[in-house]
Formats: C-alpha cells, sequence, structure tokens
C-alpha cells in the first residue's frame, strides 16, 4: 500500500463542557500541551481569538498551533456545546492519543473522528521527484512549440 504525506485527524465532539469551550486560556492551554503528548515540536506558540458571529449563538474562540510537521487546529461553539479539531502532520502520531486526550480535556459526550491519509502521491524520494517534474517540463515544453 503507498504511504501518503502523512495522517489528518479530524474530530468532531459533541456535548461538551461549554465553560470549558467558553474559556479562550483554556484553549490555549490545550494547543500549548497537545504536540508534545503526541511527540510533535510547535515551532510558535499557539494563536487563540473569540469569534462573535452574526448570531449570538454562533460565537466560538478558534485557534491554531503551527508544529514542525504541519498544525493542529480548533474551532468551539460553546452554545451548540461542540467543538472541531483537526491534527495534521507529515510525520506519524498516535491518533489514539490525540482522540483520548481531547476528548477528556472538554468532557466530551459523543464524538466522531476519521483518519485521512492525506498526499497520497507526495514524492517522497528526491530523485522520484526530479522524475515528476521534468516529465511535467516535457510536456508543457510540447504544448509551446
Amino acid at each position: 500500500m503507498k504511504k501518503g504525506f502523512g495522517p489528518h485527524l479530524i474530530l468532531d465532539g459533541y456535548e461538551c463542557n461549554r465553560e470549558k469551550l467558553s474559556d479562550l486560556d483554556f484553549i490555549y492551554r490545550f494547543l500549548d500541551v497537545l504536540p508534545e503528548k503526541i511527540e510533535m515540536n510547535k515551532i510558535a506558540p499557539p494563536y487563540v481569538t473569540r469569534y462573535t458571529a452574526g448570531k449570538p449563538e454562533d460565537w466560538g474562540i478558534s485557534g491554531f498551533v503551527i508544529i514542525a510537521e504541519s498544525h493542529i487546529s480548533i474551532h468551539t461553539f460553546p452554545e451548540k456545546l461542540y467543538l472541531s479539531v483537526d491534527v495534521f502532520s507529515c510525520k506519524p502520531f498516535d491518533t489514539s492519543i490525540a482522540i483520548k486526550f481531547t476528548e477528556e480535556w472538554f468532557e466530551i459526550g459523543r464524538m466522531e473522528y476519521q483518519v485521512l491519509d492525506r498526499g497520497r502521491d507526495f514524492p517522497h524520494d528526491i530523485f522520484l521527484s526530479a522524475r515528476v517534474v521534468n516529465k511535467d517540463r516535457q510536456k508543457i515544453m510540447k504544448l509551446v512549440r
């Protein structure tokens, strides 16, 4: 089986703790702690902001942290007791640790998640990459002539 660029965990949490979903500092700490839990490397501190929507019940907090391996993001909707979390990495990680940590951190009552294998055609080999690029250049040159 062809190995992709990396795993992408997509998690939706329902019936979460409203106070935790509403707390900017709590969301910041989640993004600050999770990378180490899954053996990733932060390259910048988390960025977290409160969003006030057109409809009062749609407000929430969004944040992300850039990791050397890619990124982690979160969006909360406290009035709907809902959150979404994405963890994308070019390095394999134990998704079960990220899922359990998130579930416990936010006291999630019910959740859904998927793990995608992103970039299945991503070239992992520099020589293969060069061949792909050269082949594309040859096609372009034929079109230009």
